[in-house]
Order: C-alpha cells, then structure tokens, then sequence
C-alpha cells in the first residue's frame, strides 16, 4: 500500500531558536513537548496532515535503552553531532505492525512496530494522551537519514485546525528533497519504503509521487540549480535537504518574510529560505497547484 508523507524531523541543538525561525516565517508553532528517552519537540502542523517536528536532545542521559530511545533518540543526537538539518523521514502507517512485515520482507527492516504514548495538553488546558506507533526502516547509501513509517494511534487528539492556519498563506507539504551523487542509487530503497511503484526518472534524479507530496531525489548540481543554494555535503551519503511548501497567496508569503526579517531569494517561481538562515535546512515555497 502507497504511504504518503507524514512528517519530517527538523534536528537542532536550540529547539526554542528554531521555533522563533519558524514563528518568523510565518508558522504557528506548538508548545515544547518531551518523550521519555530525553528529546524534547516542538510541531508545526499543516493542513493536509503533514507536520515539522522541531526537535533537540534535551536529556541525553536517557539514552540508554534500545528500541525507540536508539533508533529515534540516539539517531537525532548523533546527527546533530555532525550538523543541524532534516535528520528523519517519516511516511503515513495505517498499520505500523504490517509496515514492519512488509519492510522485512524487502530486506530493509530494523525494527518491529515500536509503540508508545505520551501526554500533550490542548490549547483550552486539557490534557489528551497521544498514542503512536513506528516501524524503522534503513538505506545503507543514506546513513545520515532515518526513514521510518509512523502510525497515528490516537488521531483526533493530535490534529488540530487550529494549529494549521498559518499567516504565511502554507496549505500542504509539495514534497521533500533528497541529495545524493546518484540518484538511481537509492530507487530499489524508496520504491519498498513508499509502496509506490511508478517512480519517474527525470534528468535531475527520480520523483516518487506519494498519495501526500513528492519525494525527490536530485544530484548536487541538480540540487543547486532548482534551489539556488549549495547542496548538503553527501560525502557519507544521501542527505535530506529541503521541504516544498505549497502556498495560496506569494504576497501573505513575502509579507511574513519581511517582517520576520528571514532572508531569502527569489528562484525559478519560488521563495527560497537557505540552510545558513534555517539551521541547516532548505525551505521552499511555491504557489499551490490548481487540482
């Protein structure tokens, strides 16, 4: 079954600095919520059902189990070692358990579904108990990108109309971007990890149409060329690089930008907001498509 996009970590060594970024661009970002391995987070929805989550190793002393404390905390804490950026790429699970099987089956499982809970409060005070549960999955040629599909266990309790009105006029994820020397590389991977089977081939890289947003995958030169900013250093593999915003209104857009004082360039229909202003993370914006 085809898995569309369903959210993407955003791993950074100030979680607070990064939510003002994203406060100044025009986002309404979530309070700061904490998992019991030590990370702390904070969302920003979409409409849609997409979300960032903005996330920093708080507690680092905590992780010490396997399962979720290692292949999520343990993950983000080292890749912030390296550098800030999209550290993770999580895919919609209706059955998280089935996922696992099914990433088994194609050779690239890491772990059975790994469930847990934790509570969150609601914007009146009340408190809600969010439920979820991932099945992990590993790209040998992509060491410095966890891929996971993430099962939602308790829904109505995380997605909130509230939360995804933003004054940037944002109404759905376009897609992500991935960097890699070779694109055709990381096909046999994408194809199992998405459950899409039509990928497209362009002379930029690959293109996986999911039910929620493109995944795409570009070389460097490709990269630069659509972004008009340097790619990530994939010298120890392929790297998330960007996230494509579709948005309603480029003047409700601009105007956000300016008064948040976040720079950015004008490219090929887009605003583009570089990784040297968003903590290691490309952040594009494109008019949203007519359907």
């Amino acid at each position: 079954m085809a898995r569309g996009l369903d959210h993407i970590v955003h791993a950074v060594r100030d979680l607070d600095a990064a939510a003002a970024l994203y406060e100044r661009l025009g986002f309404v970002v979530g309070a700061r919520n904490r998992h019991p391995w030590g990370t702390h987070n904070r969302a920003i929805q979409l409409p849609g059902f997409f979300y960032i989550e903005l996330l920093m190793v708080a507690e680092p002393e905590k992780l010490t189990a396997a399962g979720l404390p290692l292949l999520f905390g343990a993950f983000q804490r080292d890749f912030v070692s390296r550098h800030e950026g999209y550290a993770m790429l999580l895919l919609e699970s209706r059955d998280a358990a089935q996922d696992a099987a099914e990433f088994r089956a194609a050779g690239i499982a890491i772990s059975d579904a790994l469930r847990f809970e934790r509570e969150a409060k609601r914007p009146d005070g009340s408190e809600v108990t969010l439920g979820f549960a991932l099945a992990f999955a590993r790209d040998a040629a992509a060491p410095d990108i966890g891929f996971a599909a993430c099962q939602h266990l308790a829904p109505q309790n995380f997605w909130n109309p509230a939360f995804q009105a933003h004054p940037n006029s944002v109404t759905s994820i376009a897609g992500v971007v991935l960097v890699a020397e070779n694109p055709a590389d990381h096909h046999v991977f994408l194809k199992a990890f998405s459950g899409v089977s039509d990928l497209k081939s362009t002379s930029s890289g690959i293109t996986i149409e999911t039910p929620r947003g493109e995944i795409q995958v570009m070389d460097p030169s490709a990269y630069k060329a659509h972004f008009a900013v340097e790619p990530p250093d994939v010298s120890r593999g392929a790297r998330l690089a960007a996230l494509r915003f579709a948005v309603r209104d480029m003047d409700a857009l601009r105007s956000a930008l300016e008064t948040g004082g976040v720079g950015n360039v004008g490219h090929m229909g887009k605003r583009v907001v570089p990784p040297q202003d968003a903590f290691g993370a490309t952040l594009a914006f494109e008019i949203a498509a007519i359907r």
